[in-house]
């Protein structure tokens, strides 16, 4: 495959490779599409590849041993997915899922793995990427700790609007499941709350559409932790 018409590893790997190991990679890349709903890479299977994602939204989501699960964050493209199995080479500790249809690109990590050992400079580039991409899912979770389920609500609708749709209207990609699983709270809670902030004119939802009508309300309701 023609990785030089990949943007996001363009940007990384020619400022930093020579062309040797850009080629090295090439041959083991392959770019797959995953439809909604499909996983990337799977929780507790072994780090065989580093994703760049390059179109569309994926979730990061931890299966508990009680089969519940918990979404950690959410990033849309351009993004690295798995970076830190560069580093901490165990199983991987949560799958990534996509929510909307993606298009990926797979790069075998133990070919990462032997380039970045020669090369600092690539390496500490991507560090900066997984680092960037997990400080959003600590963020969460420090969110889920220090505030009221309101609260965490708010965070989730402005974090979408803010980091992922980049618009006060999208359409959501994320079932009421799905937002109860990323505030931690129940599915019956986050209806409860959309609905009470429909009647009071702080957003609407109408089908998958929502926008947000009062932003000030729903920071400081954000504030209130």
């Amino acid at each position: 495959m023609d990785l030089k018409e990949q943007t996001i590893f363009t940007e990384i790997a020619l400022k930093y490779l020579s062309e040797e190991d850009f080629i090295k990679i090439e041959k083991h890349s392959v770019q797959l599409k995953f439809k909604k709903g499909e996983t990337i890479l799977k929780q507790g299977h072994q780090p065989t590849h580093i994703a760049f994602l390059q179109s569309g939204i994926v979730k990061f989501n931890y299966s508990g041993s009680n089969q519940k699960n918990t979404i950690l964050t959410l990033v849309s493209a351009p993004k690295i997915l798995g970076g830190a199995n560069l580093f901490y080479r165990d199983n991987y500790l949560f799958s990534f899922i996509a929510i909307e249809d993606s298009d990926v690109i797979l790069i075998e990590t133990n070919v990462l793995f032997e380039i970045m050992k020669t090369n600092s400079i690539f390496s500490m580039a991507l560090f900066q990427l997984a680092s960037d991409m997990f400080k959003k899912a600590i963020m969460n979770f420090i969110s889920v700790a220090n505030k009221q389920k309101e609260s965490r609500i708010a965070d989730i609708i402005l974090y979408l609007s803010e980091e992922i749709y980049c618009n006060t209207r999208f359409q959501l990609s994320l079932t009421r499941k799905e937002l109860a699983e990323f505030a931690c709270c129940s599915a019956e809670n986050v209806i409860m709350t959309l609905s009470r902030w429909q009647n009071e004119r702080i957003l609407s939802i109408f089908g998958k559409t929502l926008t947000i009508i009062d932003l000030d309300k729903l920071k400081y309701i954000s504030n209130l932790g």
